[in-house]
């Protein structure tokens, strides 16, 4: 059962990019985090290894080409998960608290988007969560004060189960 659920009044808010779009791969100075399949595509295709990326085998609600599967499946698999579709999963923080320092891929079966806010609220100081704007390019979020304020206050408004523990997974 999902503990963080996307109410529809929120949907146009997390449209909008939470950092600076670039079309280029850029190195970062902390850790990266990559969400997304075609982000992580061109991140290794670029020689750039996400320290940790979060995937689903989907873009734009379609099966990725095999291209973009062949860039993923260069890293390791460190956990698969289920996430359904505008929720976050207990299942799912755990794994990316687990993996951010270990590395590797988290294979999301159902939907990794929302996976920005925990990815950026789990970072430290310093690392990057890049993830893709549609048609536009790719998000560059330098987790900061700043960056994990808006996360930390998008997330506590959305549909939270159990806010205590969704606290607890998440530093707060």
């Amino acid at each position: 059962m999902p503990l963080v659920e996307l109410p529809e009044s929120l949907r146009e808010d997390l449209k909008q990019p939470l950092g600076p779009i670039d079309t280029e791969v850029r190195r970062v100075d902390g850790r990266l985090i990559a969400v997304g399949d075609v982000v992580t595509q061109y991140f290794v295709e670029a020689g750039v290894t996400p320290d940790l990326a979060l995937v689903d085998g989907r873009t734009k609600r379609r099966e990725v080409d095999p291209e973009v599967a062949e860039a993923v499946n260069q890293l390791e698999e460190v956990a698969r998960v289920e996430n359904p579709a505008g929720t976050l999963t207990r299942e799912l923080l755990r794994a990316i608290d687990r993996h951010l320092d270990s590395g590797g891929a988290v294979h999301v079966d159902g939907e990794e988007d929302l996976a920005v806010l925990p990815a950026i609220l789990l970072a430290d100081v310093g690392d990057t969560v890049v993830y893709g704007q549609p048609d536009e390019g790719m998000v560059y979020v330098d987790v900061d004060g700043e960056s994990r304020g808006t996360a930390r206050k998008l997330i506590l408004r959305m549909e939270v189960e159990d806010e205590d523990e969704l606290r607890e997974l998440l530093g707060l």
